[in-house]
């Protein structure tokens, strides 16, 4: 069993029956969304998963598992996603799967926010990692021009066909190759005031609990 496949199996035994749960997005998540498919077919687990991306949402859907929207719920009970980095103050960025928008909606009307990965997210300061900013398309240009200038070395995420990467909403993905992040709730705040910025990949004091791959075996980290 490999670590993604572990932690995500572990992670789905914190979810009981009647919960509602975020579902995230990811390789690691996918392997959680099977354990809670899984569960539902042998044990009978009663939950409804509100899925963070439209691929969450089949892979769901696939297994069983009934799925309501972040609008048809009053609140999640627990929210289960990937991360892509962790600080140790236990700040994270995500969005290297182009679904930030949607899991950052999840998880801000989450009870509780349990991330999972593997021990090389886990960093002592955010940044090595390329920070995902979704923009509109209109103005697009001008925001790579103004993270030019700011010195934050601004990339168009592409697809394959070399054309800009659309999300789940239609917009652009740009991501700033900052190297270090020393001041993240400033940086979230400009960003959070910069038009034509919907959403940025700083999830700053939002999870609860972390649960980390490591070659002996899962370990918990209980964060508030």
């Amino acid at each position: 069993m490999n670590l993604k496949e572990m932690v995500g199996i572990e992670a789905a035994s914190y979810v009981k029956d009647g919960m509602v749960v975020g579902l995230g997005t990811g390789s690691t998540a996918y392997y959680m969304i099977e354990e809670l498919g899984r569960r539902v077919k042998e044990e009978g687990l009663s939950i409804t998963g509100v899925p963070t991306s439209w691929a969450s949402k089949k892979q769901a859907e696939g297994l069983g598992i009934p799925i309501r929207t972040i609008d048809e719920v009053d609140a999640v009970d627990l929210t289960i996603d990937g991360a892509d980095e962790i600080s140790q103050d236990y700040h994270g960025i995500k969005g290297g799967g182009a679904a930030l928008l949607f899991e950052k909606i999840v998880a801000s009307n989450s009870k509780k926010v349990l991330w999972i990965v593997d021990e090389s997210k886990m960093v002592e300061t955010l940044g090595a990692f390329p920070l995902p900013v979704e923009v509109i398309p209109y103005g697009s240009q001008q925001l790579l021009r103004l993270f030019e200038k700011k010195n934050y070395h601004p990339k168009l995420r592409l697809n394959e066909e070399g054309e800009p990467l659309k999300t789940d909403c239609s917009n652009y993905i740009i991501d700033l190759h900052l190297e270090t992040i020393t001041a993240p709730t400033e940086l979230a705040q400009e960003l959070d005031a910069t038009v034509g910025v919907v959403e940025h990949g700083l999830f700053l004091d939002m999870v609860h609990t972390i649960i980390v791959g490591l070659p002996e075996g899962p370990s918990t980290k209980h964060v508030r």
